[in-house]
C-alpha cells in the first residue's frame, strides 16, 4: 500500500457538480504529486437522498475527466463496522444519548444568543436520571448520540490555512446519531479514514470546525490524524455564494462542448497566484500544484470566463488530441482549430466545405462577375484577399454590400469562419457552381 492515501467522498444526493469537482481534483492531483493513491469512497448514508442515478452521473464525471482510482468503498456497506465503534464508545463514556427535540434544541439556541452567548449544547443529557429517561421513552422519545469532545486546545497545521487553533470547550458536542438510528457525516468519515489509511483529507473550508471535533473522534478510535487542506469556497461573480454554482453540473458543461481539461486547468489554477494557463494533461498539471498559492480568499467562478478559456484551449489542441472525436483529416483541422470555440464545432466548417450546400444568390451581377474572376488553383489564405480586389476593380461594391452577398452564395449561411479560410477548404470547383447558384 502506498504511504500517500486520499479519497474524494461525495454523497449521491445531487449532480457532480463545479464545487465537488474541484475537491476531487486537488485530491487526485495532491496524490498524483506525492505519489500516493487516490481512492473514491461513496458516503451513502443518507437513504432518503441518496440514489443510483447520482452515482452512477459522480462516476462517469470523474472518469471523463480522468480522475481514476485505484480503491473504491460505501459507506452503506459498512455499517456494522461503525456499530461496532460506536459500541466502544459508548460503552466509554465518550457517545451519550440525548432525548431532547428539535423544537426544544432550537428554542435552547435561541435563548443562549438571546443572551450573548455561543449555542454551545450544555450537556444536561448526561445528568439525566433514569427515570427521567424511562419517562421520555414512555413519551415516545427517541434519543439521538452526541460524542463528547475532550476538553482543551485542538490544532493543526492546514497545508492552506496555516496553523488552526479552536478550543473544544467553546464548540458544541457534535450529533453522530440520528433518532431514526442512521448515521451522520462524522463518526462514519473518521472511522473509514482510519480504517483506510487516509494521510491527507483536502475539502471545503465549509469543514474546518468539523475537522476540530473529528480530530478528536481520531484521538478517540487510536487512529493517526491525517493531514489536512481546506480549499476556500468558490463563489459566483456576485460575490457570495450562489445556488446557481450548485447547478452547474460537469455532465451540462460536457453537453456544452467543454473540454475536460478546460475544467481541470481552470479550477486548479482559479484563486491561486498562478495565470491560469491550460495544461495538456492532469500530470503536467498535478507537477504544477503548490497549495502554499492558494489565497485564502474565495476566489470567483465564472460560467463565462470557463466557456472563453475553453476556447483558447481548443484552438491549442493537436490534431492528435481530438483525431478520435472529428470527422476530418490533420490539415483540415490545422486550417480550422484558430477559429473553433468548441471541438464539435469543427462539424459545421465540414459541412460547409466538404458536403453540398444550397447557395442563397442575392446579388446576380456581383456572384456571377466573381465567378469568372476566381482564380486559379492552388489556393491558400492569400487568395481571398487578392480576388477581392479583382473583384472591386470591376463592379463598385464595397463593406457588406460586397461580402455579403458572397458569404450566402458560397457558405448558404449569414455568417460563419472567414472566407479567407474557408476559399482553400472547399476548392475552387464547388465555390465556382455556388457562386452560379448550383447546389454543390
Amino acid at each position: 500500500m502506498s504511504e500517500i492515501k486520499v479519497r474524494f467522498a461525495p454523497s449521491p444526493t445531487g449532480h457532480m457538480h463545479i464545487g465537488n469537482t474541484r475537491t476531487a481534483l486537488f485530491n487526485w492531483l495532491l496524490a498524483q504529486k506525492l505519489g500516493g493513491e487516490f481512492m473514491l469512497r461513496i458516503d451513502d448514508t443518507d437513504r432518503e437522498r441518496s440514489k443510483k442515478e447520482y452515482e452512477d452521473g459522480i462516476i462517469d464525471a470523474l472518469q471523463w475527466l480522468g480522475l481514476v482510482w485505484s480503491s473504491e468503498a460505501r459507506q452503506s456497506a459498512r455499517v456494522e463496522r461503525y456499530r461496532e465503534v460506536t459500541e466502544k464508545l459508548v460503552a466509554e463514556g465518550l457517545i451519550y444519548p440525548c432525548y431532547e427535540t428539535a423544537e426544544e434544541l432550537e428554542l435552547m439556541r435561541k435563548t443562549l444568543l438571546a443572551k450573548g452567548r455561543p449555542p454551545i449544547y450544555d450537556r444536561r443529557a448526561l445528568s439525566l436520571t433514569a427515570d427521567q429517561i424511562a419517562a421520555y421513552e414512555k413519551e415516545g422519545r427517541r434519543p439521538h448520540y452526541r460524542f463528547k469532545l475532550a476538553p482543551g486546545e485542538i490544532v493543526w497545521e492546514d497545508m492552506v490555512r496555516g496553523r488552526c487553533r479552536y478550543s473544544a470547550e467553546n464548540l458544541s458536542d457534535p450529533v453522530v446519531i440520528r433518532e431514526d438510528g442512521s448515521y451522520l457525516y462524522h463518526l462514519p468519515s473518521v472511522i473509514d479514514d482510519h480504517d483506510f489509511a487516509i494521510t491527507h483529507i483536502v475539502r471545503g473550508e465549509d469543514h474546518v470546525t468539523n475537522t476540530a471535533a473529528q480530530i478528536r473522534m481520531f484521538e478517540a478510535i487510536g487512529g493517526r490524524v491525517p493531514m489536512f487542506a481546506h480549499l476556500p469556497l468558490l463563489t459566483g461573480k456576485e460575490g457570495k455564494l450562489s445556488k446557481r454554482l450548485g447547478s452547474v453540473s460537469v455532465a451540462d458543461l460536457r453537453a456544452e462542448g467543454i473540454e475536460a481539461m478546460a475544467i481541470c486547468s481552470y479550477l486548479a489554477k482559479l484563486g491561486t497566484s498562478e495565470a491560469i494557463e491550460p495544461f495538456p494533461d492532469l500530470v503536467s498539471l498535478a507537477e504544477s500544484l503548490d497549495l502554499s498559492k492558494l489565497g485564502r480568499s474565495q476566489p470567483k467562478f465564472s460560467e463565462d470566463d470557463l466557456c472563453h478559456f475553453n476556447t483558447r484551449l481548443v484552438r491549442g489542441l493537436d490534431y492528435a488530441a481530438v483525431m478520435g472525436r472529428v470527422n476530418i483529416d490533420q490539415e483540415f483541422w490545422n486550417a480550422i482549430r484558430g477559429n473553433l470555440n468548441i471541438v464539435a464545432d469543427s462539424e459545421i466548417w465540414r459541412g460547409i466545405c466538404r458536403r453540398p450546400v444550397q447557395p442563397e444568390i442575392e446579388d446576380k451581377e456581383l456572384t456571377a462577375l466573381a465567378a469568372v474572376l476566381l482564380p486559379p488553383e492552388p489556393w491558400n489564405e492569400e487568395t481571398f484577399a487578392g480576388w477581392i480586389n479583382e473583384i472591386k476593380n470591376h463592379i463598385d461594391r464595397k463593406g457588406k454590400a460586397l461580402f455579403h452577398p458572397l458569404r450566402k452564395a458560397i457558405t448558404g449561411m449569414e455568417d460563419g469562419p472567414e472566407l479567407k479560410i474557408l476559399l482553400p477548404l472547399i476548392g475552387r470547383e464547388r465555390v465556382f457552381r455556388r457562386l452560379n447558384g448550383e447546389y454543390a
